[in-house]
């Protein structure tokens, strides 16, 4: 059997890998329009701040790697048309060449794209995303240039606040914007996502949060400030990072598309056509917080699908266990993580849920250092199975998300929780674990 994958990033690589490492017995051809493959891109904002040396570690494998291992691999090479009538795919090199491949089965991998809305002065010099290591390149240069003094970051997700903290490092004036009333709004309700807005105003960021940018404005070719519906800011640095959008283009025309534009798939990641799988950023997934289709755009989701759908085309049956969108960020040391659903996102679903909260130290007030944590645990009021966990301390508790994350792919109760079998050592925690006080809240 051929099989096609076009796009070698996390889903792209990880549906090679498994089907190379478990199935030698296929021909596998992939396609990149990249010079690279692997981009970590969560770590741009770690280079660009300078808190890791170089960005050749954010480059987890290459060519090279698959080329060994059995794949024919083009890079440089931009897929034109698939023609799925008669399973074939063109592309065109760098240098021209047009290339054209057969496929028995074909693997979309194509991730997303930067929504890069049309303001009024958006091709003007200065204006920059970031997605591919080449942005990141371009993005670390235009900070290197002294004469930049003032950054304007537009969205206050996870990369516009990433980036802001590394501009900030940078020794440069930051600002950042975002329609929401909070930074990362999409991820934490208002009380968690507040921490972060003073962590960053703390560092000297201004925030400028429920303000919509409508323009941008340059001089001689080059932009100069950002203007909203609330002021006009000097800008010699804009880093758009509003959000984005599933890469669909190539298969829009003739496989199902999901709300939003992304490929809509089984738990198996197969689309509406029995030959083509959807994978990673391009792709819709199922969520157990929902239990319905979603679409969450994430490395680690993409991961997964790769392997899912690599076992299921090959002839391994295997079922995607669903995504609850485990997340986490840290930035000047304040470190926020959740998984599942915000009470925002729950009504949004229309799913009927309660919550309980408890703060507390990490460890016993007799430890000579200490950390405060914050906890919020998310449930649904009928079944009372937990939905939903948000964490937030300058002390490392992201693990405890893992936990969380399986509480809800499994559906575990709040009630259950509360009666978990915890451990204590000072060391470690408290004897009254906050997990067990703050699910004990939800008194039945």
């Amino acid at each position: 059997m051929k099989i096609l994958i076009i796009g070698t990033n996390h889903a792209g690589i990880a549906a090679a890998n498994t089907l190379l490492e478990n199935y030698p017995e296929h021909e596998i051809v992939m396609l990149e329009r990249n010079s690279n493959l692997s981009y970590l891109g969560c770590g741009t904002a770690l280079w660009v701040g300078r808190q890791i040396d170089d960005y050749k570690g954010l480059f987890y494998t290459n060519e090279e790697a698959f080329a060994k291992k059995g794949a024919r691999i083009y890079t440089e090479t931009e897929v034109t048309e698939i023609d799925f009538k008669s399973k074939k795919v063109y592309a065109q090199k760098k240098d021209g060449e047009k290339i054209e491949e057969s496929y028995d089965k074909l693997i979309l991998a194509t991730g997303s794209l930067p929504i890069s809305p049309k303001f009024p002065g958006y091709d003007l010099e200065g204006l920059h995303f970031l997605k591919l290591f080449q942005e990141g390149q371009i993005v670390d240069k235009a900070l290197s240039d002294e004469s930049a003094k003032n950054v304007c970051v537009i969205g206050a997700g996870y990369i516009g606040v990433e980036i802001a903290e590394a501009a900030k490092r940078r020794g440069k004036n930051v600002r950042i914007f975002d329609a929401e009333a909070t930074s990362l709004a999409s991820y934490y309700d208002p009380e968690f996502a507040k921490m972060m807005d003073r962590n960053l105003e703390d560092h000297g960021i201004k925030t400028h949060f429920g303000e919509l940018v409508q323009e941008y404005i340059g001089e001689n070719g080059k932009v100069k400030a950002v203007k909203t519906d609330n002021g006009t800011y000097d800008a010699d640095v804009v880093i758009n990072s509003i959000g984005f959008r599933a890469n669909t283009d190539l298969g829009k025309d003739h496989l199902e598309l999901f709300n939003g534009g992304a490929y809509l798939v089984d738990r198996h990641f197969k689309t509406s056509d029995e030959d083509v799988y959807a994978i990673g950023d391009c792709a819709s997934n199922y969520s157990n917080a929902i239990k319905d289709t979603t679409y969450i755009a994430l490395a680690s989701n993409a991961v997964r699908s790769g392997i899912v759908a690599a076992h299921n085309l090959a002839g391994t049956e295997l079922e995607g266990a669903g995504v609850q969108g485990s997340n986490g960020i840290n930035i000047f040391n304040l470190k926020l993580v959740s998984t599942g659903l915000t009470l925002k996102a729950a009504e949004k679903a229309g799913i009927e849920v309660d919550y309980v909260e408890h703060e507390d130290t990490q460890f016993p007030g007799f430890m000579p250092e200490n950390y405060q944590v914050k906890l919020r645990i998310v449930f649904e009021k009928s079944s009372r199975r937990i939905v939903g966990a948000q964490l937030a301390s300058d002390y490392d508790v992201s693990l405890l998300i893992h936990m969380f994350s399986l509480a809800i792919q499994e559906e575990v109760t709040i009630d259950k929780l509360a009666l978990l079998d915890t451990f204590f050592l000072p060391h470690f925690n408290q004897p009254y674990n906050y997990i067990t006080v703050a699910a004990l809240k939800a008194k039945k």
